[in-house]
């Protein structure tokens, strides 16, 4: 009889996802339990947890634990209590973020931008901070950093998200360099259009008054025509997750259906 090889792509892996009930999140976290993850979901809301929990928790492998990206101490938390319950880490997904609310700058408060920077950069940072030394212990690692197409282009009105953006991308190089030498990948994936919540809220701040109107300005910038979907995200994480990038870091994949290629 031939033997067949069973074995999944992050076997006794350990990942822990911020941001895990947005539908981003939600869909990785599910790729890497199917794929023999051991999971963290970490979110700022307990309800939407638990009800992203109980639709996943049929993997077994799975935990979860309520903490704001941009609260240290919870932070903290989130990671200890992923040692303690899994043995260690190897995977981080920094998924939190925000697209805040549009406005010219000269209309924008403070508080306004810096709750936009506060959750995509300073959360990301964050995460990446305390992954680190668990990841050490585990003689390495991959950090997957979630930007967005808003990271290699301006936009009028969007000057919270653009900065925030651009600045996860200078992030995860610059973590890349430093922790190469510790055998840990740091990575990240820049979704064009994906049709999940994010996206209705987009085309409803580009046209407040029809946001099917604002659906069909965005699609008509996306040469395959189509928006992405949660599950295309995920598989791209789960490649960067794996071994099979082995000697991908400092990168930045894109995933916007050519909307950057023009």
């Amino acid at each position: 009889m031939k033997a067949t090889n069973n074995k999944k792509r992050l076997d006794g892996k350990v990942a822990l996802i911020t941001g895990a009930t947005g539908g981003i999140g939600e869909a990785t976290a599910k790729r890497f339990l199917e794929e023999g993850a051991s999971v963290m979901l970490v979110g700022r809301s307990n309800q939407k947890l638990k009800e992203t929990y109980e639709r996943l928790c049929k993997f077994e492998k799975v935990a979860h634990f309520v903490a704001d990206a941009t609260d240290e101490k919870a932070t903290e938390a989130a990671f200890e209590a992923t040692v303690k319950a899994f043995g260690g880490i190897d995977i981080l997904l920094a998924n939190a973020g925000t697209e805040g609310k549009f406005a010219p700058i000269e209309s924008l408060t403070l508080n306004g931008f810096e709750s936009v920077l506060r959750t995509n950069v300073i959360g990301v940072w964050l995460s990446m901070k305390y992954a680190v030394e668990p990841m050490k212990k585990r003689g390495g690692g991959s950090m997957i950093a979630l930007s967005s197409i808003a990271g290699m282009i301006g936009s009028p009105t969007m000057s919270p998200y653009i900065a925030s953006k651009h600045a996860v991308f200078g992030l995860v190089k610059t973590a890349a360099l430093e922790l190469a030498a510790s055998n840990i990948r740091v990575n990240a994936i820049g979704p064009g259009p994906i049709n999940n919540r994010m996206m209705r809220s987009l085309e409803e701040q580009f046209n407040p008054e029809d946001p099917a109107a604002g659906h069909d300005f965005v699609l008509s910038l996306v040469p395959m025509g189509r928006y992405g979907t949660n599950e295309e995200v995920a598989n791209l994480a789960l490649f960067l997750a794996s071994d099979e990038s082995s000697y991908c870091t400092g990168s930045i994949h894109m995933i916007d259906g050519g909307f950057i290629a023009g």
